[in-house]
């Protein structure tokens, strides 16, 4: 009885594994004959192409955001000075070595005055030889 059980289970192993194989390999899909080489050259170049040109908006939307730009710049701020809730006074240098003030508002932007680069690094040493606003000085002055 123990013999015929091996028999069977014998036959039985066999058979549900060529099953499984004849299972698995119907499900595996062919391989699709090749397109032409224009249809595998565009279905690498589309993707390519965009994913490019996505990291070049990056990198302008990222530069107009933060402010950087190139050495060669024309133009770079050299400070902001806040002035009202939509007011800015803007130091801008040029390549040349000209410093502006401009004043910059809501709706407008107007030039202001022209500067000297010594009015920039004198701020420094005059507020070391300026007078002081003490309490004693005060009562000086009175």
């Amino acid at each position: 009885m123990i013999r015929a059980a091996r028999l069977r289970s014998a036959r039985i192993v066999p058979a549900i594994l060529s099953i499984a194989a004849a299972t698995v390999h119907a499900t595996t899909p062919a391989p699709a004959p090749s397109d032409s080489f224009v249809g595998e050259l565009l279905a690498i170049m589309i993707p390519l192409v965009l994913i490019i040109a996505g990291l070049v908006f990056l990198l302008r939307v990222v530069r107009r955001r933060y402010g950087l730009s190139g050495s060669d710049a024309p133009l770079s701020v050299v400070q902001i000075l806040p002035v009202g809730p939509r007011e800015r006074l803007v130091l801008v240098k040029s390549r040349a070595g000209r410093v502006f003030a401009i004043g910059v508002g809501a709706q407008s932007v107007t030039f202001i005055t022209d500067l000297d680069t010594e009015d920039l690094h004198s701020s420094a040493t005059d507020a070391d030889t300026g007078p002081s606003h003490s309490p004693a000085n005060i009562v000086e002055d009175r």
